[in-house]
Parts: C-alpha cells; sequence; structure tokens
C-alpha cells in the first residue's frame, strides 16, 4: 500500500469535519478514513449540514459568528484534533479555523474545485488559489523537481463534467434548509440572499436547463459564424469566495465596467467582445442587462455580446484573448496560448503568463504567454494539487475516493514530496516532458 500502509497510518488522528461540497462526498471520505483506523466528527452549522453527514459523531454549532472562533478553539482542544477538513479557505467561518489550526498545530486538508476543470479537484494543505503555496514556487524549482516528466494528456475536456449532479445536490441542500428547524438559531450562510431565495435559483437552474441550452447554442453559432474577431471575457460566479476574497472588485458590475471601458479605449473598431457566464449562474446578478447598459454607456453595445454558459474550448478555439478575475477557465485559454489579462490572484497569475499591462493597452496589443513556463506550472500542479475525480456524480466520487484517502494520511503532501525529490505521489499517468509549444 502507498505511503507507508496507510491502513495504519490513520490511527491516533481525529479528523475534524467543516462544511464540504453539496453532496454525499465529505460523509463517504470519513468512512474510508475510519477504515484506516482515524475516528472522525462533523461540525454542522445548519441542517442540511446534519442531513448529509448522519447523526453520528456530529456536533451542531448553534452560536453567533462572533462565537466561533473561541467555540471553535475549545472543540479542538476537547476533541484532541489532530486534523481538519474543509471545503474552500475564502469563506469566513473556514479563514477563522484554517487560523486555529495553525495555531493549534492542527493539519489543515483543503479542498475545492479543480484548478483544472472539470475531471480533477484540488487538495492543498497550505491553502488553495490565492493563498496556495504554488504562487510562491520558482518556476525553476518546479522544472527541476519534475525532471523529465510532464503530463501524458494535455487536452482539457470541453465539456462541464457533472454539472447537472452539481446543480441537484445544491438543490438538495438548500431545500433541506427550507425545513421547519429549532436548532441553528443564528445561521446565516455565507452568501448574500436569503436560504429561500438559494434554493428558489438552484430549482430553477434545474428546469431551465433545456431552454438554456438551446439559448446557447444559438448565440455560440452567431458568434461562431460571425466574421469578426473576438475577445473573451471569463466570468465567474458573483458569491464565488475567491472572486471576492482574492480579487479586486466588489461586485461583478466593476469588473464589467473595467473591461467594457477597456475595450472601448484600446480595441480596434472592428474587434468584439464575448462575456462568457459560468455553467452554474443562476441568474441572481442580472449580468445581461448590467453588460447591455455599460456596453451602450461606452458607445460600443453593437460590438459586446452575452453567452449563457456553453463550451468553452470552441470559443476560445477562435478567440484573440481572454479576461478575468481569477476563474480556472483560463488555464484553457493559456493552454491555446492565448493571451490572458487576470485581474485577482491565483496560481497561474503570474510573470510569463498573465499580462501585466493595462487593460485598455491589452486590448489594443496583447501579450502572449511563454507556453514552455505554462507546460511546468501546469504539469506541476497536476503532480501535485489535482487529483482525477470529482465531489458530485457518484463515478467521480469513486474515482475521487480510491486516491485522497492515501494522500490525507501521508505525513508529507505532494508538494513537500515532489521538492523533496520524490515522484512516487504522482497522481496522473506523466511521460517525458517536452516543451508545451510542440504539442
Amino acid at each position: 500500500m502507498r505511503f507507508g500502509q496507510s491502513a495504519g497510518m490513520g490511527q491516533r488522528r481525529h479528523f475534524l469535519f467543516l462544511q464540504g461540497p453539496h453532496g454525499p462526498f465529505f460523509r463517504q471520505l470519513a468512512q474510508a478514513l475510519r477504515t484506516c483506523g482515524a475516528t472522525c466528527e462533523r461540525v454542522g452549522l445548519n441542517p442540511s449540514d446534519r442531513i448529509f453527514w448522519g447523526p453520528e459523531h456530529y456536533t451542531a454549532f448553534e452560536g453567533t459568528s462572533a462565537h466561533w472562533e473561541a467555540w471553535l478553539q475549545d472543540h479542538m482542544t476537547r476533541s484532541q484534533a489532530t486534523d481538519i477538513v474543509l471545503y474552500g479557505d475564502a469563506r469566513p467561518c473556514h479563514a477563522r479555523a484554517l487560523h486555529l489550526a495553525a495555531k493549534l498545530g492542527i493539519t489543515p486538508h483543503i479542498f475545492e474545485e479543480g484548478y483544472v476543470r472539470p475531471y480533477w479537484v484540488t487538495y492543498e494543505r497550505g491553502g488553495t488559489n490565492g493563498n496556495s503555496c504554488v504562487s510562491s514556487i520558482p518556476y525553476a524549482a518546479m522544472a527541476r523537481a519534475l525532471g523529465n516528466l510532464r503530463n501524458g494528456s494535455q487536452d482539457i475536456p470541453a465539456s462541464w463534467g457533472d454539472m447537472r449532479e452539481h446543480i441537484f445536490w445544491g438543490a438538495a441542500y438548500h431545500g433541506f434548509l427550507l425545513l421547519p428547524r429549532i436548532s441553528y438559531p443564528h445561521y446565516r450562510g455565507h452568501r448574500d440572499i436569503g436560504v429561500r431565495r438559494e434554493f428558489g435559483l438552484y430549482l430553477r437552474k434545474l428546469l431551465l436547463i433545456a431552454p438554456h441550452a438551446a439559448d446557447r447554442w444559438l448565440a455560440t453559432y452567431q458568434i461562431k459564424t460571425g466574421h469578426f474577431p473576438y475577445h473573451l471575457a471569463l466570468l465567474q460566479l458573483a458569491h464565488d469566495p475567491n472572486f471576492r476574497g482574492h480579487g479586486p472588485f466588489e461586485t461583478h458590475r466593476h469588473f464589467l465596467k473595467k473591461v467594457i471601458d477597456g475595450f472601448a479605449a484600446g480595441a480596434p473598431r472592428h474587434h468584439h467582445l464575448v462575456f462568457k457566464a459560468h455553467p452554474l449562474e443562476d441568474g441572481r446578478t442580472p449580468l445581461r442587462r448590467d453588460i447591455l447598459d455599460l456596453a451602450s454607456r461606452s458607445g460600443v453595445a453593437n460590438r459586446v455580446h452575452f453567452l449563457r454558459g456553453g463550451k468553452l474550448a470552441r470559443l476560445l478555439d477562435d478567440a484573440e484573448s481572454a479576461v478575468t478575475v481569477n476563474s480556472t477557465a483560463a488555464h484553457q485559454a493559456l493552454l491555446r496560448g492565448l493571451p490572458v489579462k487576470a485581474f485577482g490572484a491565483s496560481v497561474y497569475a503570474r510573470p510569463g503568463l498573465t499580462s501585466d499591462q493595462s487593460i485598455d493597452a491589452f486590448f489594443a496589443d496583447p501579450v502572449r504567454p511563454d507556453l514552455e513556463v505554462y507546460a511546468v506550472l501546469r504539469t506541476f500542479l497536476m503532480a501535485t494539487s489535482q487529483v482525477s475525480g470529482g465531489f458530485y456524480s457518484a463515478a467521480g466520487r469513486r474515482r475521487l475516493l480510491r486516491q485522497i484517502t492515501d494522500l490525507i494520511l501521508s505525513p508529507a503532501d505532494r508538494y513537500e514530496t515532489l521538492l523533496g525529490g520524490t515522484n512516487a505521489a504522482y497522481p496522473q499517468h506523466l511521460a517525458p516532458l517536452k516543451s508545451a509549444s510542440a504539442d
């Protein structure tokens, strides 16, 4: 068994789970860890946390957010927690929990959606996205650690993967929050809208999958058959903690205005601008209305388009450049050698890859990324933080669970393992390294 007989490595370890992806993944992960001798419990903040976990080894936090940190520190100490497991490090309750874990010497295990989506998830111990330690590792150190190895599968799938399952579990999670409850009197979600509105948006998204698909197809066809060069703006969810916590914009409208004003000032007059919504965009933000309003104010309404999601690969194949805050979709643009302007912090927003030009200068003459540098970064990510599988579909969870238990129980994370000169932990099939420009 890998990592030194992991079946015995869970002994005397107590895993404390906080909030996870919608669905049963955290419960199934805990079951796998228990078979290795570990004890696992869940601290829940709302009824849905309890329903998806079950009543055993579950503790409810029923206080206010002001009491969270002191309560959690006391609970960590009393339970003798050795590890903490959570999804996303940017939401306030998790950021404070990670601060406590560092102070108490508790090992963090942080999950996030994959940097290279859709068929991978992210697993790190020091932080994700803008907090990832990857940002501080020099390219030369990555290249030395990789040696002559590279990822054997460079293509990123064009489809989203388990989007329907993602929407279903999100609707179920928020639907359970609507049930009558006595516990959790102070619970408030980390998003700006109420639970009832959140559930309604998920349900609406499920019901409108077919008509939205038709709308996407028509809009994509019109752009793909148009006789104009176009730039692609990759939108994120307005409530995405990475958009809000690792970017410079308070709202989507501020980002839209920055991009449209820059396009109007810098882009050649025959170029167009396409805003592509996130596949899980649910309408809580009036994106289409704001885009049309801002484009009209800047005098470019006839050159600006809005797409309700769709397959990104088809759009990128003919695009001139991509603009985003810190969307992981930028990896697909970089893989194609497209110029990328990123306003926020991310694992790819670094010299040699994303442009440091002003937005109007970028639209006028964008600087392309160094493909050899990106080949190193992407291969390093695939060998460290990216684990194949998914949170939402049964098949994705099976694939993920086959690998993740060993990674969690390993005394060192993948960064330490790889940078220390060991390649035994590679999660993907790797082949001899070659320049990305040759792909």
